[in-house]
């Protein structure tokens, strides 16, 4: 049978619809984002404490003091992660999704509901969305709208709509016929009859659905942290990546705290909202001992004032709070710019990315750096959603973005180089030298080559060229995982004395640390040594000429390079940035070799 070519088609869809929509594109961006940023400017602006107090009154005034109490501490478990900032901008997203998803998705369910033909066509579109990966979603969503909370909002609302449409036009289908038509036999109007009579009775389970429209956007957004949508998701999956077990269970801890607190105070407010749900609580604080301290709920009121109180509290000390810092006279050529540096999980662009992180600071910028994976970056930079990114391995491995997106990027110098991409085994691994070698011991190996990222060009090189010129396609599989997750796997296989073959580059700071041997690559199927390239946005030197002019006349030694790397292994997970200025503290003059201003 013939190969249906509907990937292509997809592709050559998207590309059309970013060439004559972009406008529409960009109209709903800027809807969205102002959405994002007002509800995250409020959940922010107040000290972490008093907003987790906030929400605590809140969950007082829906569940009882016992669940304020919970819903404090959990909160402020949060905040001693030192995730607060996450956690807001995570909770931005999904009330901004779940607001957007209900404002489509109850409409919908009520017309599906009152007319048959609609519910049969929408079954198979919600089908389709409910059982799509949903990784899927963030490939469009980075393509209309580049990376960012946007294409994470646009997942989200696609992922999530269709228990709202299902669960609305259920609750509506579930009304009883009789109470309908006696409506109707009264001279109530239809519009009468759907809003005083259908929806009240279908609340229940109407709001059962909001339940999981919310749980399916908190899902998601984590997901979305792989397209830059920051907040926890980009704390989990840099996690992932780096096998960061700590910061892992950590930000997965303030994941979970979220999720109980938007499931319990939803399914609160359904009975708050719900005529029968009142009527059971009514009936429940009739019969409730009067002793049950733990179990009061303020009135509406009381809890209002509460709220009022704190916010008012919070926003003096918004007014009278904030610090400015300083930076040296004559230093101060960035007065402030945003500079947005974009890196992967690769240990050298770690390095250079926060070494630059404190040289653009000290010298008055505001640098704010972001981890995505090669494909994502390189297609921020061509949209200008990023400005630059240090690890740009050409003329190989990233040469795939240099094709599609050349037109648009802008190529500032090399930095290092030559490099070299290889095959690596442990030296225990005594047969095994060369890439010839592996021919026919596949076995040994457990039939696997553990490989980095999928959207690496080592990786497309590795299964296009590697494999096939030594005759192991076939009979190797390479798994992709990531760059720290190769690593983890590269230890424990040391450890235990086994025999593994990894993917690595030089440099590279695991040749130090480990006793491993580089496999030999006789027909250069790898191809020739690669350059680090400093790569920005294509109007990037119009935008940021001193930085500009600085990168071009950058680079590192390996003795330089490698030093820095083991600072920040040895710093650990999360210092990253505090390791490089250590570093760049202890080479005096380095700074002003790295960033030269002119002082009169």
């Amino acid at each position: 049978m013939p190969r249906i070519k509907l990937g292509s088609w997809a592709q050559s869809a998207v590309d059309w619809l970013q060439t004559h929509l972009s406008w529409l594109f960009d109209a709903i961006s800027t809807v969205l984002t102002g959405l994002y940023d007002g509800v995250h400017a409020v959940l922010e602006a107040p000290d972490a404490l008093l907003m987790a107090g906030i929400l605590a009154v809140v969950a007082w005034w829906l569940r009882g003091l016992l669940a304020g109490v919970f819903a404090f501490a959990g909160l402020a478990l949060i905040d001693s992660f030192e995730l607060w900032d996450e956690a807001t901008a995570t909770l931005s997203l999904v009330l901004v999704a779940s607001f957007i998803t209900l404002l489509l998705a109850v409409p919908l369910g009520i017309w599906a509901a009152r007319d048959q033909r609609v519910s049969r066509a929408l079954r198979p579109v919600l089908d389709l969305m409910q059982t799509m990966p949903a990784f899927v979603y963030l490939i469009p969503g980075v393509m209309f709208f580049s990376i960012g909370p946007i294409p994470g909002l646009f997942a989200t609302i696609i992922f999530s709509m269709p228990p709202g449409v299902r669960m609305t036009e259920l609750g509506i289908r579930q009304v009883d016929g009789e109470l309908v038509e006696a409506a109707r036999a009264f001279g109530t109007t239809p519009r009468h009859t759907l809003t005083r009579v259908q929806l009240p009775l279908a609340l229940p389970t109407i709001m059962a659905g909001v339940n999981q429209v919310i749980m399916l956007a908190l899902s998601m957004v984590v997901i979305a942290g792989m397209a830059g949508a920051g907040g926890l998701g980009e704390t989990v999956y840099a996690a992932v990546t780096q096998v960061d077990i700590g910061g892992g269970v950590e930000s997965g801890l303030a994941v979970v705290v979220l999720a109980m607190y938007l499931d319990r105070m939803t399914g609160a407010l359904g009975k708050r909202v719900s005529p029968l749900g009142r009527r059971a609580s009514a009936k429940s604080a009739a019969t409730a001992r009067p002793s049950a301290v733990l179990n009061y709920r303020p009135g509406t009121a009381v809890a209002t004032v509460g709220v009022v109180v704190l916010a008012l509290v919070a926003g003096g000390m918004h007014l009278v709070g904030g610090e400015r810092e300083s930076v040296a006279a004559g230093a101060d050529v960035g007065r402030g710019q945003k500079v947005k540096i974009g890196y992967f999980p690769w240990d050298e662009a770690v390095a250079t990315t926060y070494l630059w992180q404190n040289v653009l600071e000290a010298r008055g910028y505001k640098p704010e750096v972001k981890q995505l994976d090669p494909g994502p970056l390189y297609t921020a930079l061509a949209q200008g959603q990023m400005d630059v990114q240090f690890d740009s391995w050409l003329p190989t491995t990233h040469q795939q973005y240099m094709d599609r997106y050349g037109d648009k990027l802008s190529d500032l110098g090399t930095w290092y180089g030559p490099t070299s991409l290889e095959l690596t085994v442990p030296s225990y691994v005594k047969d095994v030298n060369s890439l010839e070698d592996l021919k026919g011991k596949a076995g040994r190996f457990g039939g696997k080559i553990v490989g980095i990222e999928a959207s690496a060009g080592m990786m497309g090189k590795l299964n296009g060229n590697v494999l096939k010129d030594y005759g192991l396609d076939g009979e190797y599989k390479v798994v992709s995982s990531s760059t720290s997750t190769m690593l983890a796997e590269l230890d424990r296989a040391i450890k235990n004395k086994e025999p593994v073959v990894t993917t690595l580059w030089s440099p590279h700071w695991a040749y130090g640390t480990y006793d491993l041997k580089k496999l030999k690559d006789p027909k250069g199927a790898w191809g020739k040594g690669e350059k680090l390239h400093v790569v920005g946005k294509k109007d990037f030197a119009a935008d940021f000429p001193r930085i500009a002019e600085w990168v071009k006349g950058f680079s590192m030694s390996e003795k330089d390079l490698a030093s820095l790397e083991a600072e920040i292994q040895k710093g650990g997970k999360g210092k990253e940035k505090a390791s490089a200025g250590r570093w760049l503290d202890a080479h005096p003059g380095l700074l002003d070799r790295l960033a030269p201003v002119k002082t009169s």
